[in-house]
């Protein structure tokens, strides 16, 4: 989810990628992580985490390359009708699905991608991002709910062995982009069928029609994913293998390991870098880690399920008071918590709005500037007179209903340094705005392993830093947190916000900007209100944009598939592993002329 969105015009252009001369040469590619994942079944899979081994073992309809522009990966071509609701692809011949050990075990084909769909939109195998394809689809959502029984009403077909029909419930302006989103990978059907509830277990357990291979998986201890000799643009993938090892001391033995030469990638926590700036060796081994689409808030949790201590009932009452929740809202000094990440350069993350700027644009305004979106978007809502005024407000229309101060359980990932910085960051400069009278912020550490199933989707938390990326082209993908369904916060539990047809104001403006599916200025206008009345609210307060801080790494950069959303910037596609890393000068000289590149390869597709 890196970088800048690609207009409309440019989602729809097909460009056909030219195959280096001769494959470059590379290292391989080795990493350690702490965080073990909860499953490698693209069907189960929500995490970026998880999801990396996706992107690069299954490929899909269409894909990135490196300027952003959408271009054929399995499909060779596509075409849609006039309506926009059909939208027909047809694959390429001979493209092989294979086993773990390599081996063939049957053709890429149409088919596939309807056994896929059906999976995804039967409920009972409740898999997380099932919405997102069930929710474009003609008949799709009534097929999830039950509604429709009949699987052939359903608008995925496979009109014949190489030709794939998508037939949409209504026109869906960026649709293709959504190709690029583990909701729309294929499956073999029969393979499926013999493994059952085995599928995604183990990488034996799975088939591979992408760049890599997971050759190797043993949780806690290492996996490993090696070049797919068979796949179908071998020449494109440089790097043999990605070796990924397990180290629970991953956040502060990778910088030394790497220093040793012992690592391909590392984070550089900001708790070290300016020890790594002053020493004349170490600092030619940083280099500023890109920012991204991601977007991250601190959620305010309206479905409290933490332990009794810290008085789930009580805080239930308290955030449900619009006066309590802006005290928060206007007490959170941004600046002040991306300094943990960000101590030389920490504006260039901030962000006061949940969708980010330089995503998405229409009418030539960036979308973050429109209607009322646009004052939220140019000013900081860290104000202490204001904190001050909503808590003496919240104190006194909560006077005999909350015990003060409330409890506010914040957990916080232990593998992350930085983050754990931050949580005691934000708990002391929130008790200092507010006072000790008012809240009692209590940092609550969790290990990396299953993290977010104990916190976040558990609403085991009152207050937590959360994140989103964009899975497709539209403003709307940022409103999926918070809608009916999701687990996030429960924003339409608040009390006091149900309109007459049982849904909230905030769900009902989402869905009327979502009907427009022609007048694209007209539908950002839409989502930009939405938005602008969601953060009014003080539901969530908007933090920062993804990616930044710092790294060391080997990779070469701005070689990858480049995309703000879907899957496509996870790939190591396209990547080399030199023999030592890039310097913060390389890096901004690559980078220069990458921009540059871009702007002429986006000109050409006008």
């Amino acid at each position: 989810m890196k970088r800048l969105l690609v207009p409309l015009c440019i989602l729809l252009a097909i460009v056909v990628a030219t195959p280096v001369a001769a494959q470059r040469k590379s290292a391989d590619y080795t990493e350690i992580y702490a965080g073990e994942l909860t499953t490698i079944n693209y069907f189960a899979s929500a995490s970026e985490s998880e999801q990396i081994m996706s992107a690069n073992t299954v490929d899909n309809l269409v894909e990135y390359d490196r300027y952003g522009i959408v271009k054929p990966s399995l499909a060779k071509s596509w075409t849609t009708s006039a309506d926009g609701l059909v939208w027909t692809f047809t694959l390429k011949p001979g493209i092989k699905w294979v086993t773990w050990e390599g081996k063939d075990y049957a053709e890429v084909v149409a088919q596939d991608w309807v056994d896929s769909a059906k999976y995804f939109m039967t409920k009972a195998n409740a898999s997380p991002t099932a919405d997102i394809i069930y929710g474009v689809v003609k008949n799709g959502e009534a097929y999830f709910k039950g509604t429709v029984t009949d699987w052939a009403q359903v608008g995925v077909k496979a009109k014949d062995k190489y030709t794939l029909e998508y037939t949409l419930e209504k026109p869906v302006p960026y649709f293709l982009s959504m190709l690029t989103y583990v909701s729309f990978l294929p499956v073999n059907g029969k393979f499926l069928a013999e493994q059952g509830a085995k599928f995604g277990t183990t990488n034996k357990a799975m088939l591979y029609n992408g760049a890599y291979i997971m050759a190797e998986f043993e949780p806690q201890t290492s996996r490993l994913l090696v070049r797919n000799e068979k796949y179908w643009d071998k020449a494109n993938v440089p790097i043999n293998r990605l070796i990924y090892k397990y180290n629970k001391e991953m956040s502060t033995l990778g910088p030394e390991l790497f220093a040793r030469g012992e690592l391909s990638y590392v984070g550089i926590p900001s708790s070290i870098i300016d020890t790594w700036m002053k020493d004349p060796v170490r600092k030619d081994l940083v280099r500023p880690t890109r920012t991204s689409a991601y977007t991250y808030f601190y959620a305010l949790n309206f479905k409290p399920k933490f332990p009794a201590e810290y008085q789930p009932e009580n805080w239930a009452l308290a955030v449900n008071n619009l006066s309590f929740r802006k005290a928060l809202f206007n007490a959170l000094d941004r600046k002040a918590a991306m300094l943990t990440s960000e101590p030389y350069s920490p504006d260039r993350r901030l962000q006061t709005t949940v969708t980010p700027r330089n995503f998405i644009s229409a009418g030539g305004k960036d979308y973050v500037d429109m209607v009322e979106l646009a004052a939220i978007s140019k000013a900081d809502s860290f104000n202490k007179t204001a904190a001050a005024d909503f808590k003496a407000k919240a104190m006194k229309e909560l006077e005999g209903k909350v015990s003060f101060p409330v409890k506010i359980p914040m957990p916080y990932n232990a593998s992350s340094v930085e983050w754990t910085n931050r949580a005691q960051v934000v708990e002391q400069q929130l008790e200092t705005v507010l006072g000790k009278d008012f809240i009692d912020v209590i940092p609550l550490s969790f290990p990396a392993t299953g993290f977010l199933g104990a916190t976040r989707r558990a609403g085991n938390y009152a207050m937590q830093e959360c994140n989103w990326g964009p899975d497709y082209a539209d403003p709307e993908t940022y409103t999926d947190p918070f809608v009916t369904g999701s687990n996030y916060n429960w924003p339409e539990l608040a009390v006091g916000y149900a309109e007459a047809n049982g849904k909230s104001k905030y769900e009902n403006m989402v869905e009327a900007a979502k009907a427009v599916t022609t007048d694209m200025k007209k539908r950002y206008e839409l989502f930009a209100k939405a938005e602008a009345y969601f953060i009014s609210q003080a539901f969530v307060i908007p933090y920062a944009k993804g990616g930044g801080g710092y790294e060391g790494s080997k990779l070469e950069p701005f070689t990858c598939p480049f995309s703000p959303f879907g899957m496509s910037n996870l790939k190591f596609k396209g990547q080399i592993v030199r023999d030592k890393a890039y310097s913060t000068a390389e890096y901004t000289k690559l980078e220069a002329d990458w921009n540059a590149e871009r702007a002429a390869a986006l000109q050409k597709t006008k």
